[in-house]
């Protein structure tokens, strides 16, 4: 014999009630008991109706309506017009007695525990009867038995304890004398040993199916619902969630109490005695294998199987120097909340015995609270015990497994995943089976938290980083070419898996939860709606992703004043924009160090010399015990591009111009020309040698006219270059006839900081500097006579997005 038990879900309509008729018709080749749901969402309009009614609002009329469509609609689409109104006689025959009842709630304005059991067991009721009927209908030799008549309890109303020895006899007796092959059975329903219709509580249908099949040795429990079967976490929060093909009946109680709703928790303890094994199947996915849950098979396999969580969760602590070295506090504390009929999800106490802390549904606290300060009142009325103190808007997570116990380190591992993500732990639990590891955080977290633990220990280690791109222009928007294209090489190679998540230019912004198609982003940010610096913040912390990261292709000092924010709330900053690390000192040492605070990382080598590794080599130095005496740098790719094209028979305004049409300058070129550019580059450098250095501090030797830096706007500063082209030739033709070439140098040295043009002769390393090309020479401790120099191209956006692409990269390999 099988026991099938068929969720609300999957008798929601009439197309899932022909889809259950074939699964039980292929899967018929030996006797099975078939139990059923209510119609999906009918129990929640039953019970809303009583509600209604016991509130005297008339509305519970139009809620009556509503549960009588429901089912007459599924007869109508189930039954040949000839059999519906035999099938449609009974059911408004039980429709007719749900309204007596409800109209007796509105009459008397109370629901009662008691009425509430007789009045929603109707769902489950209606159900079997049009099932077990469309059964026979189809030429299934179904039978309808009713849960009442099989299951006995005590009258506990609401959620009523089974008195199994009675339900046994019972279900022996009936199924001895039974010959229906097929039986269809309401799930949930239930009666007392006194005659008074009960029920076993929310998900009691799973309860009643394994109820059954311990009662009459089943060989398999089946389950059928919308999922197929256990998942290692909840796939409507994590994508990557996988089935899980086997699992202990052990393992699977823990994660059915932590939150995997597709098992009621009680189920699984009336075949497990038995060694009854179940199997969850979707209905949706028959030919799916789903989970199957039985003893221990795991062997030395997998350590953790599952990682699950419950909302809705409370703190409840009960600390105070009085409590030290007291025998009983404990006792008096839990009876207290045994006695509220409030159950306990997890416990924690100080080895100092100076608290005591519990988790509890949030619909609790307010009745714990109560009862736990009036149980200690004496003592908190001589500051023994402090009162009760409560945490809500919590939710425990839980890595579940079997093997958990013989592998160290898995509880460091969970603890460190979440840190990374700036998870905050309030209460941490484990048992002494070591088979589940919990934690309580905030409810706001649980999503990021079960993705980053679902990263670390079930998806082979690829790494997920979460990217939010500001400014989609010229750097950027190779930024987003590079990435589409190295993306299957970055997942294959170094396991990482990048999505951008939101974008953003100065006109708009676009988000797409599930990653943007970056074939197609230039269509989707037109899609989005205008740009807000805090409106595109508060969207990243309101996603809440693991591995999120900011990314700055912009040149704009708003933006650069933002990153405090994104790295308070655990997102990286990766930016090219100079503006922050150039600010003041104290700005610059306050984001160092909000980095460190939050375990977000703050990179910015394209700072300086866009895609080389100057700010790498710098770090390396540094760390490893050098000290920086001196520095010599053209750091300027855009200068360097325009002294290196300037001649006598070029014009300096075109030359500019055309530095700028490529890429090579700010949009403003006079940050460039003017040194600002540079001092900033020379200051970052200065700062990461470990010297307090202000942009003031720097020595400007300008070259541009003082017109042209105060040109209003940047098209009138490109006019004042064409006045002062005489000017500009007279330089070249100096430095030409020495031999010598025109290169903006900055130098650090000694503390101090300058730039300006100078005139470098044949032989000098800067000399031969092509193009765009950067040089840096490090004079340090080990490097006193002979520089390291770090060469190379030093503007251009492609470049420059490679540079950011490096430290994504970077993020990546932490």
């Amino acid at each position: 014999m099988k026991v099938l038990k068929f969720g609300g879900t999957s008798v929601a309509n009439a197309s899932n009630i022909k889809q259950v008729k074939k699964i039980v018709a292929d899967t018929a080749t030996s006797r099975q008991l078939v139990v059923v749901s209510a119609l999906g969402g009918v129990t929640d309009l039953i019970l809303n109706c009583l509600e209604l009614a016991a509130k005297r609002d008339h509305s519970f009329k139009s809620v009556l309506v509503e549960i009588e469509e429901r089912h007459v609609t599924t007869v109508k689409a189930l039954f040949p017009l000839t059999q519906q109104s035999s099938v449609l006689g009974t059911v408004k025959g039980h429709l007719n007695e749900l309204e007596t009842l409800v109209e007796g709630a509105f009459l008397i304005g109370e629901r009662t525990p008691r009425l509430s059991d007789k009045v929603v067991s109707y769902g489950e009721l209606l159900s079997s009867f049009i099932i077990a009927t469309y059964f026979k209908t189809e030429g299934l030799p179904a039978g309808l038995k009713t849960g009442r008549e099989l299951i006995f309890t005590d009258d506990q109303f609401g959620k009523a304890n089974v008195d199994f020895k009675v339900t046994t006899t019972a279900c022996e007796t009936y199924f001895k004398n039974s010959t229906d092959p097929i039986t269809v059975i309401p799930g949930f329903v239930s009666s007392s040993l006194t005659g008074d219709a009960t029920t076993l509580g929310r998900g009691g249908s799973d309860y009643t199916a394994a109820i059954l099949a311990a009662s009459l040795n089943a060989e398999e429990l089946q389950i059928w619902t919308d999922v197929s079967g256990l998942y290692t976490a909840n796939p409507r929060l994590v994508k990557q969630a996988k089935s899980v093909p086997q699992i202990s009946y052990e393992e699977a109680m823990e994660l059915s109490h932590f939150g995997a709703k597709v098992i009621y928790p009680p189920t699984i303890q009336p075949v497990l005695s038995k060694g009854i094994p179940i199997r969850i199947k979707n209905t949706f996915d028959a030919d799916h294998e789903g989970t199957y849950i039985t003893k221990n098979k795991n062997g030395k396999g997998k350590t953790v199987r599952g990682i699950s969580h419950v909302g809705g969760i409370s703190l409840l602590s009960l600390e105070g120097p009085g409590m030290v070295g007291v025998p009983g506090i404990s006792k008096r504390f839990f009876e207290t909340l045994s006695l509220k009929h409030i159950s306990v999800v997890l416990i924690t106490q100080a080895s100092s015995e100076h608290s005591i802390c519990v988790g509890i549904a949030d619909n609790d606290v307010v009745s714990a609270v109560k009862a736990i300060n009036n149980a200690f009142e004496f003592e908190i009325t001589s500051k023994k015990v402090h009162p009760v103190l409560v945490e809500d808007d919590l939710a425990i997570i839980a890595l579940v497994g079997d093997n958990m116990k013989s592998h160290q380190g898995l509880s460091g591992k969970m603890f460190s995943t979440l840190g990374r993500n700036n998870v905050n732990i309030r209460a941490i639990a484990q048992g002494a089976s070591e088979r589940n590891i919990s934690a309580v955080i905030k409810k706001e977290n649980v999503k990021k938290a079960l993705n980053a633990l679902h990263e670390t220990f079930f998806e082979e280690n690829t790494k997920q980083l979460n990217l939010f791109v500001m400014g989609v222009g010229n750097v950027g928007g190779r930024f987003l070419a590079q990435i589409n294209q190295q993306r299957n090489y970055l997942r294959q190679e170094l396991q990482l898996n990048l999505r951008i998540i939101g974008i953003a230019n100065s006109k708009k912004m676009f988000f797409e939860e599930e990653g943007i198609a970056l074939e197609n982003w230039h269509s989707a940010i037109e899609q989005g709606t205008p740009t807000n610096m805090e409106g595109f913040l508060q969207r990243i912390k309101t996603l809440n992703y693991r591995n999120s990261i900011f990314v700055d292709n912009t040149a704009n000092e708003d933006v650069a004043a933002t990153y405090a924010e994104y790295l308070k709330n655990n997102i990286a900053v990766v930016t090219c924009n100079k503006i922050a690390c150039s600010s003041t000192y104290e700005n610059y040492l306050h984001l160092k160090a909000l980095s460190r605070q939050y375990s977000a990382p703050f990179l910015f080598e394209t700072n300086v010399g866009a895609g080389l590794p100057i700010i790498d080599t710098l770090k390396h130095l540094i760390v490893s015990g050098d000290k920086v005496h001196k520095i010599q740098a053209v750091l300027s790719g855009s200068l360097n591009f325009v002294f290196n094209t300037f001649t006598d028979q070029t014009t300096f305004h075109d030359v500019v111009k055309a530095a700028q049409e490529e890429g090579y300058t700010e949009p403003d070129p006079r940050i460039d020309l003017g040194g600002v550019d540079v001092m900033r580059k020379i200051l970052i450098l200065a700062r990461e040698s470990g010297y307090a250095l202000d942009i003031k501090d720097i020595e400007n030797d300008y070259f541009l006219p003082e017109q042209s830096l105060n040109a209003p706007t940047v098209d009138l500063f490109f006019e004042t270059l064409k006045d002062y082209e005489m000017d500009f030739q007279a330089l070249y033709k100096t430095a030409a006839s020495k031999n010598c070439k025109l290169k903006y140098v900055a130098q650090f040295q000694e503390g101090k900081a300058k730039v300006g043009l100078q005139e470098i002769p044949l032989g000098h390393d800067f000399y031969n500097l092509e193009g765009s090309d950067n040089i840096v020479l490090f004079y340090t401790q080990r490097y006193p006579k002979q520089p390291l120099i770090v060469k190379g191209a030093g503007a251009g956006a492609e470049v420059t997005a490679s540079g950011i692409f490096a430290d994504i990269i970077r993020i990546g390999n932490f």
